[in-house]
């Protein structure tokens, strides 16, 4: 690898493989939706981080997406997902290797696990679930601020 200007060795980065760890749709009242006029749904998304090292400069971030609808017949759906890349990061300094697995990495596969929550809540029988950029820096920071310092602990 070539230094920059400034001496500095970028950080080289790529996307290894991505893959569906772990996906559930369950659509537990359909028979009531089908037959009661239904009204807005309230919508509870909730998304965790991860990210683990598999072998020496190989990582796996991932991203836990669990989003369940619901109005006054009960639930509508749930949608529970895990979405990983594993991606191969070389020349990075230790210090700056968690903040990058958990916040580049689910940056990077993010456009994907959007698709397939569209797909899926199409395919259920339901309009897409359409989701929202996520800043992902922002929540690092916020799960900073909550997690007591563990000393020695890189990443989950």
């Amino acid at each position: 690898m070539t230094p920059r200007a400034d001496g500095q060795i970028p950080i080289q980065a790529k996307i290894v493989n991505q893959y569906i760890k772990d996906l559930s749709f369950e659509n537990p009242n359909i028979h009531k939706l089908i037959s009661g006029i239904g009204d807005q749904p309230n919508l509870q998304v909730e998304v965790n981080v991860g990210a683990q090292r598999i072998d020496g400069d190989l990582f796996e971030t991932a991203i836990d997406f669990k989003a369940t609808a619901t109005n006054k017949i009960g639930t509508i759906y749930v949608l529970e997902l895990v979405y990983a890349g594993l991606l191969k990061i070389e020349s990075i300094p230790e210090g700056a290797l968690e903040p990058f697995l958990l916040i580049s990495g689910p940056s990077m596969i993010f456009p994907f696990l959007r698709r397939l929550v569209s797909d899926i809540t199409r395919e259920g029988g339901f309009p897409p679930l359409l989701l929202d950029p996520i800043d992902f820096g922002a929540l690092y920071m916020q799960r900073q601020r909550q997690r007591p310092s563990a000393p020695g602990k890189t990443f989950a």
